[in-house]
């Protein structure tokens, strides 16, 4: 079993080979593919973290889409004075999935 942490947006993710995440959108290049930078590989009982053994390992995916996130609402409210704001976010996210751990 072959698994990786990878840092992917601000955040740590474990994948595998065939895994779909979604991360913070990110830039594909012309053949669509991304790869993503390793913390941790851990190949059956071998676990592997350091530095330089961690730069000859590449975690390659595939962007299968670009989408939004859900509509998060941010509502101010203050009592007695008539002030009231709403405002709205919507993250832009990529679905990648998972093609090679070498």
């Amino acid at each position: 079993m072959v698994y990786a942490i990878v840092r992917a947006g601000g955040r740590q993710e474990k994948v595998e080979v065939g895994t779909v995440l979604t991360i913070d959108r990110v830039q594909a290049d012309d053949k669509g593919a991304v790869e993503l930078p390793a913390l941790l590989l851990v190949d059956g009982d071998k676990v592997t973290s350091k530095a330089e053994d961690l730069a000859k390992v590449t975690v390659t995916a595939e962007v299968v889409e670009d989408l939004r996130g859900p509509k998060i609402n941010i509502q101010h409210f203050k009592n007695k004075t008539g002030y009231r704001r709403r405002l709205g976010h919507r993250s832009e996210l990529t679905r990648v999935k998972i093609t090679g751990i070498k």
